[in-house]
């Protein structure tokens, strides 16, 4: 029945909601059926009926974490920007922002990033859905090697959208191992030179503050 599949979707995704509060704060090692079944305010019998063991419910949890944090939403004006660089660059603080934003998110990523070395399920997710972030990313970094009057050859699209992910990724974690010191600001006027260098020939980068180059 309709409502039938509408209330089991909704518990399914109590249940996922339980799982996070418990995996952020104790760590998938630590994370048992009867916490998650605690925190979501369900019976044990339950996550085992939707998820049937730990493992399906740890690799639906991260299927839901990937869902939910590496899809890259494009803010309206962030997409009026006439300029492929200063679209890029607003990016960028974008997406600082909203990770840096989420800790405990992060840690949990961590934990699974750790687990992938042994487990090829959660490897392959990790992998597969990083690979379609990066490339959520290759159109707005074409058109900002399109845009430059000239260009190192051997840079990319699919280069420059790489370390436009590291870029982020790097805040994220940066700011999730020391907070009180890591200024997103600084962080972001660092990318935001390197950028500017785009234009230059191979192994140089020109500095805005001097004109010179190195």
């Amino acid at each position: 029945m309709p409502g039938t599949k509408a209330t089991e979707a909704v518990r399914r995704e109590q249940i996922l909601l339980g799982a996070y509060e418990v995996a952020a704060r104790e760590g998938l090692e630590g994370t048992t059926i009867l916490q998650v079944a605690a925190a979501a305010n369900v019976s044990p019998g339950l996550v085992m009926f939707h998820f049937k063991s730990k493992r399906g419910l740890v690799l639906a949890l991260l299927d839901w974490m990937l869902g939910t944090t590496t899809v890259l939403h494009v803010a309206p004006d962030i997409a009026q920007l006439s300029s492929p660089r200063e679209r890029l660059v607003a990016l960028l603080r974008q997406e600082m922002q909203r990770l840096a934003s989420e800790p405990l998110r992060i840690r949990l990523t961590f934990d699974y990033w750790s687990a992938g070395i042994r487990d090829l399920a959660v490897r392959d997710r990790l992998r597969d859905e990083f690979a379609r972030y990066r490339a959520a990313f290759q159109p707005l970094a074409a058109a900002v090697l399109n845009d430059l009057p000239q260009r190192n050859p051997q840079l990319t699209a699919d280069g420059l959208a790489a370390v436009a992910v590291s870029f982020i990724k790097g805040c994220a974690v940066q700011s999730m191992l020391d907070p009180e010191c890591f200024d997103i600001e600084h962080y972001l006027a660092a990318a935001e030179t390197l950028l500017v260098g785009l234009s230059g020939p191979p192994n140089t980068m020109a500095l805005p503050s001097t004109g010179y180059q190195v």
